[in-house]
């Protein structure tokens, strides 16, 4: 008996439409936004760490000595190693005589000891202590050169296509190098991959071995929104931070490298900041394999598939305009099993006003088989006569 086959718009996409769609009946002056601040710092970006959305940017792709910041590479990778389980928190690292020699910034270990791993991981991320870093590295791969390999696979993996690191501390060096951009996609994904360590970015001072030393980020005492990064300062590199805020469910990371001090590196991020966090907002439209339509489906078992995104779609727009966001979705007609889950049978397109934002694919959120050799003939009948009049 041939089956009844549901509307080819559902319930649920007729709701969509009115949500996005609907025109006002007044007509709305355009969000207006003020161009970004003047930053003075030699390379600078802010992004939208959810929608992972550009909102400023100057020389953002410029490869510039990191200086410390290199240890948020550090950081990120005894985290990784954490959470495989190849080391643990309370592991006792032994300090070489290499770790205890280095200059600049240090925890003050002594050689010859043994410290605990998470120690040293505040070390690393609140006093940003050459020492270490150093330790760490020769405790993850053996040695620092080792390790720095390890830095530049997962520069790789991360997509920070125009870095190269030579050690772990981001001790002045030739060939060692990163750029704006590829820092922001760093602490995009210290902040996503490891939550349950990001505190420590946030932590205002940490004491070892009766030594209290305060975390360099002025922003952490000026603006309670901030929970980190990390500080850099060479004479090559300049003072350079990257700190990141959360306001009303939305995350901004700024970077800002070569400024001229310390106090210019917090104003300067902080206008930064203070600009995205007033003019945009993110909104959250779509999540990860919600249903956006179920469409017809011929010589199936099923008569519809569930059509929706592979990846939850977030925007970053001006604030107040989400009324002038437009959903439309464009979808192959006719589908015929087998549907394959995952392949791409439509497009999702958002628009704010005339301006298109993006543009998604509609995947299948579940498979569907042939139907019976009796099923498909019927359906094949159907479709000759339904052609025929089209």
């Amino acid at each position: 008996m041939m089956q009844t086959r549901s509307p080819r718009y559902s319930a649920f996409w007729l709701f969509l439409c009115c949500l996005l769609t609907t025109a006002p009946l007044l007509a709305r002056a355009e969000t207006m936004i003020p161009r970004p601040p003047q930053v003075e710092a030699r390379s600078y970006l802010l992004l939208d760490a959810k929608s992972g959305q550009i909102l400023v940017e100057h020389d953002a792709n410029k490869e510039l000595p990191p200086a410390s910041l290199t240890k948020m590479m550090t950081a990120y990778l005894v985290e990784k190693e954490i959470q495989s389980g190849n080391i643990k928190e309370q592991d006792m690292v032994p300090i070489s005589v290499k770790a205890w020699r280095m200059g600049g910034s240090r925890m003050f270990v002594k050689e010859g000891t043994r410290v605990p791993l998470i120690d040293l991981l505040k070390g690393v991320i609140v006093q940003s202590g050459n020492d270490a870093s150093v330790a760490l590295a020769e405790y993850v791969a053996g040695s620092e050169d080792a390790f720095a390999d390890l830095m530049n696979n997962q520069a790789r993996q991360l997509g920070m296509n125009n870095t190269h690191f030579v050690n772990a501390t981001g001790w002045p060096a030739e060939n060692h190098y990163t750029t704006a951009h590829d820092l922001a996609w760093l602490a995009r994904a210290i902040i996503r991959d490891y939550p349950e360590h990001y505190d420590i970015y946030a932590e205002k001072e940490f004491t070892y071995n009766g030594i209290t030393q305060p975390n360099r980020n002025l922003l952490l005492w000026r603006d309670e929104s901030v929970d980190g990064l990390k500080t850099g300062h060479t004479e090559e590199a300049g003072y350079c931070l990257v700190s990141s805020a959360k306001q009303d469910g939305m995350r901004l990371i700024a970077v800002v490298m070569g400024t001229d001090s310390e106090a210019a590196r917090a104003r300067e991020s902080q206008k930064l900041l203070s600009y995205g966090f007033r003019f945009y907002e993110t909104y959250e439209g779509y999540g990860a394999e919600d249903v956006l339509d179920t469409p017809e489906v011929w010589l199936g078992e099923a008569d519809q598939v569930r059509l929706g995104l592979d990846e939850a779609l977030v925007l970053t727009i001006p604030k107040g305009s989400r009324d002038q966001l437009k959903a439309e979705m464009t979808i192959q007609p006719e589908l015929r099993a087998p549907i394959q889950k995952g392949q791409q049978y439509g497009t999702l397109t958002v628009r704010l006003g005339d301006e298109q934002l993006v543009e998604r694919p509609l995947v299948a959120l579940e498979a569907v088989e042939q139907a019976g050799f009796f099923s498909r003939i019927w359906d094949h009948i159907v479709l000759f006569f339904k052609g025929l009049f089209s």
